[in-house]
């Protein structure tokens, strides 16, 4: 998809109030070395332009490399369009993808980027993102942690280390300990002293190995040296944690895990000939051709290449990312820097070069070659390790600048900062691995933590101890990271060799809480002891945003007076927000006969709300901004004035008043002339308590079923055989989104009509039902028409009277009403007519008497 064309947009500081709402961080300090806004605006393609927020968390950066410095900030607006507040219980967590594909978790997240992202988003000053997402995994109800490899633990310590939280770490420390059981028990094989694992389950789906077997896709079960350096750095992180609880015990027996891990990997998974770290087989395997690939045997010392020179890939590095090797395996780093090998202008690339099996493909998930940031990221940051640990002399500081230059333009697509699933090692290109409304702005790696911990070289430690060895060449002139939150301190560090650069004085220069607090002359190490950190601020109450809805509860509930078919209001309170127009995560009023339109919260009961935040769109055109919103609350009979505001697209605009008890609200908008209104997202934030409990549903719905036993009961003249069964359209949820799957649908039917069947089991009076239309823009969409008929008392089926529905044509991931005479039957049953070659689902269904 080509990218849009991008007008010059910047960050304009505002009177008015327009943040995200504020969580547990103190209010950000006024940078020492950087100009914030001069920084945001030197930006020109921003997506959000909450230059609010990016001043309250984000550190800023600069340096001679301005494609560095453009990558720096994109990646933290690229973290904005992952952030999902999921619901009050479980707070913020970070999706993969931008939509939420079937094989995710609650909420969109998915276990193998976990690790890149806790490391990248425990530098935002406000601890909360991480800390929330840490406790995600473990205290959500449907969370995955062990769908697939990934470095969690290690993850939850990383982010202890910035954001020291005793409290929090030690509190999981049980559930750290049940989930490495959990690997244990499902593959751990004692006799070898490794885990098992396959390409697909590590996010390596056809690779190398794998493709030497029957099947390419999840074949070749072996004892990989990634997979079994992440059990590695989460057995430690687990010791330091129970150190931490005063648990030596465990404590030691962790430490014994890893230890014994380390020996094993470095025993049994290195081919002293080729220099190198392999997956080694945990059976015997055959291809297609009969040729065997021999139990317990490295890439190519068995199969039909056995004997090749070849079959390095780049997770070889993953144990330097963990600092696992001990000295003497450095001669792996001599092939990364190589064209022959790893080397290339998009790179590095996932398999050496002439490898037989090297291959470049422009379809998904192909790591036989492509240059992919997930394996990237590990690289750089093994990289780092190696430099800042080990004496060697294979790799140097400049090489790591010259691969994270190549990493920072490979965030490009027509020229403007972009990052998709894989690209083209040679090209550049994101042809094949760029799926729409899926792949754009790819959250599978780390970047911004790699310049802190590696071209800084702040090394993060869990004591106050401040350790800085910057990898940045001493042929630059200057370099600063200011404004960066670090255990409960703000440093900046800066490199001006002469003084003339920032003017604050010439060398290497640590400021904490704007005080020097070390300096050098030249650009080299330091170390040196944090003051003690300022005392935390008492604890203010918990702050919930109301109005999201992403379990599919009856409430809150969302209405409108005007909704364009193409959109949704569900992306109202889903807990994301991006203002693009492809691909869109937004409510419009395109089409609206009117001048001004209302969007309503039903929340079900009271509840106390101070401040309501509205991400409004503004395309250019077509949708733009509106004139101005104002904020009203029900009070039982009239509908009563909050407040007012003039809204600013891409942003969000916040209306505050006094805290009240608040049921009903909502937000009328006065449209731009020659424009209507959109919105990504709605949050209403106010004080509560925690487990938040959603109210019941509305009374009176013929078809509920919770429990899915007895009556009533529900059946369809077909089911897909994905999970969609009748029973979940009427379990009072509703989810319009891939997962979790909580629908019926149609899918695979051979028939052009199927009917969906709620037999109540007595006979009931019925004159209204409402449909929740299951859309996924594919093989399932809205019906070209539906009918509702009723089981009459001579045993026909037979259609209801005066039908009428709204809307008129069925509308995907929306409600549909259907009005029409009472009748009093036993059963009602909607036939649908499905779209062309498409067919229907529901993802509720109510029934009942009005």
């Amino acid at each position: 998809m080509p990218a849009p064309k991008i007008r010059r947009r910047t960050l304009c500081s505002l009177a008015m109030s327009l943040v995200l709402e504020p969580l547990t961080a103190e209010a950000a300090p006024p940078a020492s070395i950087l100009d914030k806004q001069k920084a945001l605006d030197a930006q020109t393609w921003w997506d959000n332009r909450d230059g609010d927020w990016y001043k309250a968390n984000i550190p800023f950066f600069d340096c001679p490399d301005a494609e560095l410095v453009t990558t720096w900030y994109y990646r933290w607006e690229l973290i904005t369009k992952h952030l999902t507040y999921g619901s009050p219980n479980s707070g913020y967590s970070f999706t993969e993808f931008i939509d939420r594909p079937f094989w995710s978790g609650a909420y969109g997240a998915i276990s193998c980027p976990v690790g890149h992202q806790l490391y990248e988003v425990r530098w935002l000053r406000d601890p909360q993102y991480a800390q929330d997402y840490a406790r995600y995994w473990f205290h959500t109800p449907g969370a995955q942690p062990r769908n697939y490899g990934c470095w969690l633990a290690d993850g939850i310590w990383a982010a202890h280390t910035v954001h020291p939280d005793d409290a929090l770490v030690t509190d999981l420390l049980p559930e750290l300990i049940k989930n490495y059981q959990g690997w244990e028990a499902r593959q751990l094989v004692p006799e070898v002293g490794l885990f098992w694992q396959n390409g697909h389950d590590d996010g390596m789906e056809f690779n190398i190995n794998s493709r030497q077997t029957k099947d390419i896709l999840r074949g070749a079960n072996g004892y990989r040296p990634g997979f079994n350096a992440y059990m590695y750095a989460d057995a430690l992180a687990i010791a330091r944690v129970a150190e931490r609880a005063g648990d030596k015990a465990t404590a030691q027996t962790y430490q014994a895990k890893a230890a014994s891990l380390k020996a094993n990997v470095q025993k049994l998974l290195w081919d002293p000939k080729r220099e190198f770290f392999f997956p080694m087989s945990m059976r015997d395997e055959s291809d297609a051709e009969g040729n065997i690939v021999k139990k317990h045997t490295l890439t190519y010392q068995s199969g039909k290449f056995a004997g090749s020179p070849h079959g390095r890939e780049e997770h070889g590095y993953i144990p330097w990312q963990f600092n696992l090797p001990d000295p003497g395996f450095e001669s792996a780093w001599k092939f990364l820097m190589d064209p022959e090998y790893f080397f290339s202008k998009f790179g590095p690339t996932t398999v050496e070069r002439n490898d037989p099996l090297f291959v470049l493909k422009t379809s998904c998930c192909w790591w036989s070659g492509q240059s992919w940031p997930y394996a990237t990221a590990q690289t750089l940051k093994a990289m780092a390790n190696l430099l800042h640990n080990y004496s060697q002399k294979a790799v140097t500081r400049m090489d790591y600048l010259k691969l994270l230059h190549i990493f920072a333009i490979s965030h490009r697509k027509d020229g403007v900062p972009y990052l998709a699933e894989a690209l083209n090692p040679d090209t550049g290109s994101f042809a094949g691995h760029d799926g729409y409304n899926h792949s754009e702005h790819y959250f599978h790696s780390s970047f911004n933590d790699l310049v802190i911990t590696g071209l800084v070289g702040l090394k993060p430690r869990s004591d106050n101890t401040l350790e800085l060895e910057p990898l940045a060449p001493s042929e630059w002139p200057y370099f600063a990271l200011d404004d960066l939150a670090y255990r409960g301190h703000t440093l900046s560090i800066v490199w001006d060799r002469d003084g003339t650069h920032y003017k604050k004085g010439a060398g290497l220069q640590v400021l904490v809480d704007g005080k020097v607090l070390a300096t050098r002359p030249t650009l080299g190490k330091l170390v040196a002891k944090l003051p003690a950190a300022p005392k935390k601020a008492p604890v203010r109450p918990t702050r919930l945003n109301y109005a999201v809805n992403n379990d599919g509860d009856y409430y809150p509930r969302l209405t409108a007076s005007f909704t364009d078919p193409k959109t949704s209001l569900e992306a109202v309170n889903d807990g994301n927000y991006r203002y693009t127009v492809h691909p869109p995560n937004r409510w419009t009023t395109q089409g609206s006969p009117h001048t001004s339109d209302w969007l309503e919260v039903d929340f079900g009961t009271a509840r106390r709300i101070d401040t309501v935040k509205l991400a409004f769109l503004d395309d250019g055109t077509g949708i733009i901004a509106p004139q101005s919103v104002t904020l009203e609350h029900f009070d039982g009979t009239t509908w009563k004035p909050l407040g007012s505001a003039k809204p600013i697209g891409h942003r969000f605009t916040s209306i505050t008043f006094a805290p009240r008890e608040i049921a009903r609200l909502r937000a009328v908008f006065v449209h731009a002339i020659g424009g209507f209104t959109g919105l990504t997202e709605l949050e209403a934030w106010g004080t509560g308590t925690l487990p938040y409990t959603p109210p019941p549903p509305r009374p009176g719905n013929l078809a509920f079923n919770p429990t899915g036993q007895g009556f009533p009961k529900a059946t369809a003249s077909f089911h897909d055989i994905y999970g969609g069964l009748p029973e979940k359209a009427i379990d009072g949820k509703v989810n319009y989104k891939p997962t979790p799957v909580n629908r019926w649908t149609s899918y695979g039917s051979p028939k052009k009509t199927d009917w969906f069947e709620v037999d109540f089991g007595v006979a009931k009076e019925v004159s209204r039902a409402e449909l929740a239309i299951y859309d996924d823009h594919g093989g399932v969409q809205p019906p070209e028409s539906f009918t509702v008929q009723y089981f009459s008392v001579e045993g026909q089926w037979r259609d209801v009277e005066n039908l009428v529905k709204s809307p008129q044509v069925p509308a995907g991931s929306a409600l549909n009403t259907a009005t029409f005479t009472r009748v009093t039957t036993t059963k009602i049953r909607i036939v649908f007519t499905h779209r062309g070659d498409s067919r229907s689902g529901l993802t509720e269904l109510e029934l009942r008497a009005e």
